[in-house]
């Protein structure tokens, strides 16, 4: 939950979707190492052999020590110090991110002074306990697409597959090692769609890549379901089964190019500094709630009733979609300081707007301010 938070407000509004999606990229770091050590292990020692468990889990020491380590050295994020009455500090900590330390540069000031006024405001006005998130039209609004899209996320299958990949390779009668190696070039794939969503996000923006997205992912679940139920295992098919994996290897491509990260993203960045913490929270709770009805009801459904249970993911990423096409404006660029302007004013159903038509533009207006004076003091000192 901290993580993205932390990153949001840490980084420049044109950045802070590459660096949040940084936290999904870095987890398919993790993803395959894990795969490629599992896959090592299982091959590499006997079954009998308790190192086929204890080597994988104890190497997971030496990045947890690193992390602890140089956590030390983080900076405290900007808005917390302000908000807190740290000023000096929030300014100095801005300058190093944003000026290599220049405090006096024009976009430091600017954005210090929109964080300043923004927080004066939330103190007077905005939530101070969980129950006013309901209360405010703006924050509701935000929260509720918040949790929406961390239960759309779950339910595009994704848990399904990652956490029963072996009963499911299993029912078109791929068993064994081959089960953990695909699943090994599987999490490579996955890298390589998070490194493009990391580079791409802030120039794509947040909302079509997540609307197609859900569209790729149920047209791979379709094109798996028909094979799963053309080709059962009984069916020795060699085909049928290689187009299934490549089915699975192309969703995996398709959701954590977009759907992963972003459920992290939006998020991080919607939110205003007093229910950031809050709104992320009740959000990161909505997705383990869903993950863990999807982990119970995975095993029953694929036993009882097969490749059927996949109808479930198609109309589910049909049905994200077309919700997120309604009612999810874009957020993409602009300082988390404005948001709460974009969700009061933006309508509810968002096709035939634009994001220029609910932007207060208050960062730029504060920058053009502080370079004039940037400029008359200049002039004064020549």
């Amino acid at each position: 939950m901290m993580i993205p938070l932390y990153q949001a407000e840490l980084c420049h509004p044109n950045i802070r979707g590459r660096v949040t999606a940084l936290q999904q990229f870095m987890l398919g770091v993790g993803s395959l190492c894990a795969a490629w050590i599992s896959y090592g292990t299982y091959i590499g020692f006997a079954p009998t052999d308790n190192a086929q468990w204890r080597v994988s889990l104890g190497l997971q020491i030496v990045p947890a020590v690193f992390l602890g380590v140089l956590i030390l050295l983080f900076p405290e994020s900007p808005r917390w110090l302000i908000d807190h009455g740290r000023n000096e500090e929030g300014l100095k900590t801005l300058a190093k991110l944003h000026a290599y330390g220049d405090e006096n540069d024009p976009w430091v000031r600017a954005e210090y002074n929109q964080i300043q006024e923004s927080i004066t405001f939330e103190h007077e006005h905005e939530a101070k306990s969980y129950v006013e998130l309901f209360r405010s039209r703006s924050s509701f609004r935000r929260l509720f697409l918040c949790c929406a899209l961390q239960a759309s996320v779950q339910m595009t299958g994704v848990s399904a597959i990652q956490y029963y990949s072996v009963t499911i390779y299993g029912q078109i009668g791929i068993t064994g090692e081959a089960t953990l190696r695909y699943q090994a070039i599987n999490s490579i794939i996955a890298l390589v769609a998070q490194f493009l969503c990391m580079m791409l996000i802030d120039r794509l923006g947040r909302r079509w890549p997540l609307i197609l997205g859900n569209l790729g992912n149920m047209v791979t679940f379709i094109i798996a379901c028909v094979l799963l139920a053309r080709f059962p295992p009984e069916v020795n098919n060699t085909g049928a089964h290689w187009a299934f994996i490549i089915m699975t290897w192309l969703y995996n491509f398709s959701f954590s190019a977009t759907c992963g990260p972003l459920s992290w993203i939006i998020p991080a960045e919607v939110f205003d500094t007093r229910t950031r913490a809050k709104g992320v929270s009740i959000a990161t709770m909505t997705s383990y709630a869903f993950n863990t009805m999807i982990g119970q009801v995975t095993p029953i459904a694929m036993a009882n009733v097969r490749y059927r249970y996949y109808f479930l993911f198609i109309i589910c990423n049909f049905t994200n979609a077309l919700f997120f096409w309604l009612l999810l404006p874009e957020t993409s660029k602009m300082p988390l300081e404005e948001m709460n302007y974009l969700f009061s004013n933006a309508p509810w159903i968002v096709p035939g707007t634009r994001q220029e038509d609910y932007r207060p533009h208050d960062l730029e207006h504060k920058l053009e301010e502080q370079e004039v004076k940037h400029d008359v003091s200049a002039v004064h000192q020549e």
